[in-house]
């Protein structure tokens, strides 16, 4: 199996009881498989809700609190329990775990994300598992966006991961709500998201977590159009991951099934993908991208058109313009046009993950066959 990254997304309602206490055996469970899954080679990214679930208790609520201010307090309460909690089952498997505490404003600041980008890539190279969870104790974000489905989305996007897998009590999206409907029928698979299915999908089936599987297919979907393949439902047991990688998880599998995900991901770029602005390159780099296979480096571009944000998808044009493909770019329009024309290592600093390729050739589709 291709060694891949992975962001496995661990909703409330996977990690507690009804009474929003921590269940042991349930982390365990999810612990056992991030361990098999780092075993196998795959670099893992874990995103874990469960911090207000987990304080509301400790600050005398009886149920979990409705308003912002009692949230936050929860949440800063329960931030504490769930690290430990995940450092101390993951200590036996002689694994570290990490802890980051984000708010969806750090993906669109170009600093931010850059620091965050290069802490979370030298925790994955020493070996540790960074634990991220929406910082609530500050944010409201959640309250908007559902159970850190979308925040989910957003680190696999960002860190370009090859799968997001959502862990939920529910093994994947029915066509109705199987609790009421015994003939409700599964999604094995779905191509995309669409109307239809986000007419289908309801609230939180819980009062602990506030993702129902309309977050979800909102998160899927913004996944998708950062070239990620989604994987929503549930499993038990430590191959439960590797199950999923797979393609045999019990749930619902969304863009692609992960074994076929590289070529997923080229003909998104090459047929789905909507494109943002332009870039103009020389001989040379039309040369380097299209005959020996490189990535897109600044030294190579000539101009740029239009205005885009780092992960979007671009055309790349000659100077005769001609299209020679699509990709998907480490750096904005802003940012670009500063350092056209510069040696990578030079102009690295101003990508949003410092990548000195502008595209890498693993998020590019040729469209002009060179003779």
């Amino acid at each position: 199996m291709k060694k891949s990254r992975v962001v496995v997304k661990i909703g409330s309602s996977s990690l507690t009881d009804e009474q929003g206490n921590i269940v042991e055996e349930k982390v365990y469970d999810h612990v056992s498989a991030i361990a098999k899954l780092r075993e196998n080679g795959h670099e893992v990214i874990v995103v874990s809700s469960g911090a207000i679930a987990a304080g509301f208790q400790s600050l005398g609520y009886s149920s979990r609190p409705k308003t912002v201010a009692a949230k936050q307090a929860a949440a800063a309460v329960g931030q504490s329990l769930l690290i430990q909690k995940y450092i101390s089952l993951l200590a036996p498997f002689q694994l570290v775990a990490a802890q980051m505490l984000l708010i969806k404003e750090d993906f669109y600041s170009r600093d931010r994300f850059h620091n965050f980008y290069t802490s979370m890539s030298e925790l994955l190279r020493a070996g540790a598992i960074p634990i991220i969870n929406e910082n609530d104790s500050i944010s409201i974000e959640e309250l908007t966006y559902g159970d850190n489905d979308m925040l989910s989305a957003l680190v696999s996007g960002f860190t370009q991961a090859n799968a997001l897998i959502i862990l939920t009590d529910i093994d994947g999206l029915y066509d109705s709500n199987p609790a009421v409907n015994p003939a409700a029928k599964r999604f094995h698979f779905i191509p995309e998201v669409t109307d239809e299915l986000l007419s289908y999908a309801g609230d939180s089936g819980t009062s602990i977590g506030t993702g129902g599987m309309r977050s979800k297919l909102l998160a899927a979907e913004k996944s998708l159009s950062l070239g990620v393949p989604v994987f929503v439902g549930s499993g038990t047991g430590e191959d439960k991951l590797l199950d999923i990688l797979a393609g045999k998880g019990s749930g619902t599998y969304i863009g692609s099934p992960f074994k076929s995900h590289m070529q997923m991901k080229k003909q998104w770029l090459a047929y789905h993908a909507k494109t943002a602005g332009i870039i103009i390159v020389d001989e040379g780099a039309e040369k380097a991208i299209l005959l020996r296979g490189k990535s897109l480096l600044p030294a190579g571009i000539s101009a740029v058109e239009g205005l885009f944000h780092a992960m979007d998808v671009v055309t790349v044009m000659n100077e005769k313009r001609e299209v020679l493909g699509k990709g998907q770019v480490f750096y904005s329009s802003i940012d670009l046009v500063k350092v056209k024309g510069w040696p990578g290592a030079e102009a690295k600093m101003y990508s949003i993950n410092e990548r000195a390729e502008v595209i890498h050739r693993d998020n590019w589709v040729t469209t002009k066959i060179m003779i």
